[in-house]
């Protein structure tokens, strides 16, 4: 294994501490247990806090999020495992302005159940939580992690439009109903060329041979569908594509955001060989790509490999996610 790192068990607590040094602009880090990034001028007074979280290494989910028009709060838990309840009730209380906060969780069991006695305790504490999950994944319905699909990219595209809600001022109900719009409209699925290692385990999650590539994998390296010989990156791209479209209500004429986006180590200039791909076959469905994003925005670790995320569009959808927004992984409108 080799990884720009010190001491394995303080991976997070020195990657946080680094990332709310860089970017002191915007966001702030409680350094001592528990562990949690906040945007900087929270709470902020009448807004609706958007909190979210789960465990560390798909940077810069969840923390890069952080900021005007996006989370008011990030938790970062240990590398692929959820934080407890303790620290999200913590950034809960921290951004809570008395106007609410929403929860976005990613469908995980632990994070599922960390985030609800979260909740539960906040509630407790007189602090109103709505819940929105996340559950894009159509690559398979349950896996060892999850009951249902899973939560993946599509979790940035959550974060943003319900975050932009809250911005302009909508109340708690409001911002959970865009997230859960969100969420509805929005399918994702990846592929893996090659694992990655967890620095505490110091060994590959899985195992690929070189001519190998897992359809369907999850951001914890989860399998997927089926493991294959290797195809050209048009095959590929299809193959992702394919469940996607079957899955999605979506036809002729429907507006669509796509995001491609990076496991963590594979170059930019193949992830715009998979958007070109994408690019022409909903060209030639019909289907107008109104936005579009294309980088590393949910990894795992240094994981290579791919995911694809459409999202269909609505005006209103399309105009928060145009709203200005000012975190360290997107900035625009500012």
């Amino acid at each position: 294994m080799k990884k720009l790192i010190n001491d394995p068990e303080d991976v997070v607590r020195e990657s946080v501490q680094g990332f709310g040094h860089a970017h002191d602009d915007i966001l702030t880090v409680f350094e001592e247990p528990p562990f949690v990034i906040a945007r900087k001028d929270a709470p902020v007074a009448g807004k609706v806090a958007l909190v979210s979280g789960g465990g560390s290494g798909h940077e810069p989910l969840h923390g890069g999020f952080v900021g005007r028009g996006m989370l008011d709060a990030a938790v970062p838990g240990p590398v692929f495992t959820s934080p407890t309840p303790d620290p999200i009730l913590a950034a809960t209380k921290a951004v809570d302005s008395g106007a609410g906060v929403v929860h976005i969780v990613k469908n995980y069991t632990g994070d599922v159940l960390n985030f609800e006695t979260a909740a539960d305790l906040a509630l407790a504490e007189g602090i109103e939580v709505e819940t929105v999950l996340v559950d894009d994944d159509v690559a398979v319905k349950d896996s060892l992690y999850t009951a249902g699909r899973r939560g993946v990219a599509g979790t940035m595209l959550v974060e943003k439009i319900a975050g932009a809600a809250a911005e302009r001022g909508d109340d708690l109900a409001a911002v959970a109903e865009i997230g859960r719009r969100v969420n509805a409209n929005t399918r994702s699925m990846g592929l893996a060329l090659a694992p990655c290692t967890v620095p505490h385990a110091g060994e590959p999650s899985f195992t690929l041979d070189e001519t190998e590539v897992e359809i369907g994998i999850g951001i914890h390296g989860e399998p997927g569908r089926e493991r294959i010989a290797i195809e050209s990156a048009d095959a590929l791209t299809d193959r992702l594509l394919e469940p996607i479209l079957e899955d999605l209500p979506i036809a002729s004429g429907d507006d669509v955001l796509v995001l491609v986006n990076g496991m963590g180590g594979t170059p930019q200039s193949e992830l715009y060989i998979v958007y070109r791909r994408v690019a022409e076959v909903l060209a030639e469905r019909g289907i107008s790509v109104t936005r579009k994003i294309v980088g590393n925005y949910v990894t795992s670790l240094e994981m290579q490999g791919a995911s694809v995320t459409l999202l269909k569009l609505d005006a209103e959808m399309t105009e928060l996610y145009d709203a200005p927004v000012h975190t360290a992984a997107l900035r625009w409108g500012l």
